[in-house]
C-alpha cells in the first residue's frame, strides 16, 4: 500500500509536465528558449534594423548595438539537421569566402598581388591580437588553415596536374602529407592536459564511487567550493609533491588558481582564452598548446613545412620551367600571360608567406625546447627582465629548468606518457 501511494504523485506530475515536441530539421531553441524556425531568420530583427537605419543616416551605432546585432546572426545562423538546425559559428565563414577572391584579385596583376599578400597577414595579426585582448574563443585560423590547406590542394589538382609535368607518384607524396598534416592537427586539438576543477571531477567518476563520496558529507578546509572529491584530488597532488618542495624547493612551484578553484602544479598556466588551466601550458593559437598535445603540435608544424615546401617546388617547376625554384620565385616572366599560370603563381606566393610563418614558429619551437623553456614563460622572463637572452631576444633562457640539450629534448618526447609520481625536474 505505501509503495502504491507513494507511486501515484510521480504518475501525477509526470502527467502534467508538458512533452517536448520533436524538432523537424529547420526548427531549434533559440538564445531566449524560443522555437524558432530557420526560415523566420530575418524577422523582428530590430536591432538590426535599427543599426541600419543610423549607418544609413550616417549616425554613429552604439558598440552594445553592434554585440546585439553580431549576437542575433551568430543565434540565427544555422543549417538544417537531423533533430533540429545546428548553429554554424559565425567565426568560420569570412575565410570561405574572402580567401578565395583575395587570391583572385591578386592574380589579375603584379601590383594587384604585392597589395593583396601584405594586406593579408597583416589583417590575419590584427583580428589574432583583438581576439586575443578580448579573451574570445573564435574557430577563424582554424577555419583559415583548413580551407588554406583544401584550396592550396584544389588548385594544385586543377591548374598544375593538367600541365602533365608532376607524375601521380608525386601527387599521391602531396596527398599523403595532407593527410598526415590532417591527423596531426586532429592529434593536437585534443586536451592539451587540462586541470579540471575538483567541485566537477565527479562527473568523469562512476556513479557509485560519486554516491560514497558524497555521503560522507566532508568539505574541503581551506579551498572554497569544493567537496570532498575534490578534495582527494587535491591532496593527491599536495602529498605526492610535500617531500619534492622540501628537498628542492626551487624546481617545484604550486599556485593557488583562484578561477579554477585548484592547486596547479610547477608550469601550469591559466589560459585567459580557454577558461581553465593547463599542465606545461606554452602557448595559445588555434587551440592550446600544453603537455598532452605539445608533440603533436611539433609534429603538424614539421610536416606542413615538409608538405608545403614540397608543393611549392612542384608548382614552381610547372609554371616556370628551366629555372630554379629560388629564382623563379623572384623571376618567372609571362607568369601573368594566362589565368592558370598567373593564380597557381599567386598562391604559391601566399604558400611561402605562410610557410614563413609557420617556419619561425618552428624555430621558436626548436630552440624554447632545445633551453626547456615554453612560450608562457619566455613572455613573462621578458616582462620581468629575467633570465638570459642571447641572439638579440631571440633566445631566453631562464635556467630554472634547463638540464642540456639531450635530457631537454629527452623530457619533451616522454611528455603525456608519465605516470602522476613525477620526478622533480619532469613535473611539467
Amino acid at each position: 500500500m505505501t509503495q502504491k501511494g507513494s507511486l501515484k504523485p510521480v504518475k501525477k506530475n509526470k502527467a502534467e509536465e508538458p512533452e517536448l515536441e520533436p524538432l523537424c530539421c529547420c526548427e531549434y531553441i533559440d538564445r531566449n528558449g524560443e522555437k524558432n524556425h530557420v526560415a523566420a531568420c530575418l524577422c523582428d530583427c530590430q536591432d538590426l534594423d535599427e543599426g541600419c537605419e543610423r549607418w544609413i543616416t550616417c549616425k554613429s551605432v552604439q558598440p552594445e548595438t553592434c554585440e546585439r546585432i553580431m549576437d542575433t546572426i551568430s543565434d540565427r545562423l544555422r543549417i538544417p539537421w537531423l533533430r533540429g538546425a545546428k548553429k554554424v559559428n559565425i567565426s568560420i565563414i569570412p575565410p570561405l569566402i574572402l580567401l578565395p577572391v583575395f587570391l583572385q584579385v591578386a592574380s589579375w596583376h603584379f601590383f594587384m598581388g604585392v597589395v593583396v599578400l601584405t594586406s593579408l597577414p597583416v589583417l590575419a595579426l590584427w583580428y589574432y591580437y583583438l581576439t586575443h585582448r578580448r579573451k574570445e574563443q573564435t574557430l577563424f585560423f582554424l577555419s583559415l588553415g583548413l580551407f588554406s590547406l583544401g584550396y592550396m590542394y584544389y588548385v594544385f589538382l586543377r591548374e598544375v596536374v593538367p600541365k602533365g609535368h608532376v607524375g601521380p607518384s608525386q601527387v599521391a607524396l602531396l596527398t599523403c602529407g595532407l593527410f598526415l598534416i590532417l591527423l596531426a592537427l586532429y592529434r593536437a586539438k585534443k586536451n592539451p592536459g587540462y586541470l579540471r576543477n575538483p567541485a566537477s571531477m565527479d562527473k568523469f567518476l562512476g556513479s557509485s564511487q560519486t554516491e560514497c563520496l558524497n555521503r560522507k558529507g566532508q568539505k574541503t578546509p581551506g579551498f572554497p567550493s569544493a567537496d570532498m572529491l575534490g578534495l582527494l584530488n587535491n591532496r593527491t597532488l599536495k602529498d605526492d609533491r610535500k617531500g619534492l618542495l622540501a628537498a628542492s624547493p626551487t624546481k617545484v612551484k604550486e599556485d593557488w588558481c583562484a578561477k579554477c578553484q585548484l592547486v596547479r602544479p610547477a608550469r601550469a598556466w591559466h589560459c585567459r582564452v580557454c577558461g581553465i588551466c593547463v599542465r606545461r601550458m606554452d602557448h595559445h593559437c588555434v587551440c592550446c598548446v600544453g603537455e598532452s598535445n605539445h608533440q603533436a603540435f611539433l609534429l603538424a608544424l614539421s610536416i606542413f613545412l615538409l608538405t608545403s615546401v614540397y608543393g611549392i617546388t612542384l608548382t614552381l617547376d610547372t609554371i616556370c620551367r628551366d629555372r630554379s625554384v629560388f629564382t623563379a620565385l623572384f623571376y618567372c616572366p609571362g607568369v601573368y600571360a594566362n589565368y592558370s599560370s598567373a593564380l597557381s603563381f599567386t598562391c604559391v606566393w601566399y604558400s611561402v608567406i605562410i610557410t614563413a610563418g609557420m617556419a619561425y614558429i618552428f624555430l621558436i619551437q626548436l630552440i624554447n625546447i632545445s633551453y626547456n623553456v615554453t612560450e608562457r614563460e619566455v613572455q613573462q622572463a621578458l616582462r620581468q627582465k629575467t633570465g638570459r637572452r642571447l641572439l638579440c631576444g631571440l633566445i631566453v633562457d631562464t635556467g630554472q629548468y634547463n638540464r642540456g640539450f639531450l635530457r631537454n629534448w629527452h623530457q619533451f618526447s616522454t611528455l603525456g606518457t608519465q605516470p602522476l609520481h613525477h620526478p622533480a625536474e619532469d613535473i611539467v
